[in-house]
């Protein structure tokens, strides 16, 4: 979509999340949106689609009307079927200030390693402990320390990795998830 295509005050909504807004900024390159949290949003517009405007459906389709009354009237639970409640994820802030005091003396490759050998006792701490999902909290920056991260996480066969909750995190974090021996 074209910079045309957006104005501000347009609705919006990121086409691979639950995210949605009305555009406050238009720049060359992409579109800055206010969520109904109060966050500002800057995105490519290739990440985004307009949500308000006419659309193009037909009311007359059978299966899109069983569709939406299925969505719109979901079956109930009964009491045996009680969802399994999870067991919320470890969260582990990697950012250096909460490693270390001081952070003159260190090198950026020092820095590093400390977030990695934290997080490798983290992860060992898990496993022994039996706790199937860790939250490392990296923050955005230049993605070195997210791409260590993703390396030390596949030398671990039992672990899978993947980004973390969104609208909690944004992308500054990356969930485990450990699986039993």
């Amino acid at each position: 979509m074209s910079r045309k295509s957006f104005q501000i005050g347009d609705k919006v909504e990121l086409l691979d999340d639950n995210v949605a807004g009305i555009v406050t900024k238009v720049e060359r390159e992409e579109v800055t949106f206010e969520t109904s949290d109060g966050f500002e949003m800057k995105v490519p517009y290739s990440l985004i689609v307009k949500t308000e405007g006419r659309l193009d459906i037909d009311l007359q389709d059978d299966n899109l009307i069983e569709k939406l009354k299925s969505d719109l009237n979901p079956k109930r639970k009964g009491p045996s079927q009680k969802p399994k409640r999870q067991q919320p994820a470890m969260e582990v802030d990697l950012h250096i200030h909460n490693l270390v005091d001081k952070t003159s003396h260190l090198s950026n490759y020092e820095m590093l390693n400390l977030q990695l050998e934290h997080s490798r006792r983290k992860i060992d701490f898990a496993i022994e402990k039996r706790i199937k999902r860790i939250v490392f909290i990296h923050g955005v920056g230049q993605g070195v320390l997210k791409a260590e991260l993703h390396t030390l996480f596949r030398r671990y066969d039992q672990i899978e990795s993947f980004d973390a909750d969104y609208q909690k995190y944004g992308l500054g974090a990356t969930e485990i998830y450990i699986y039993d021996q």
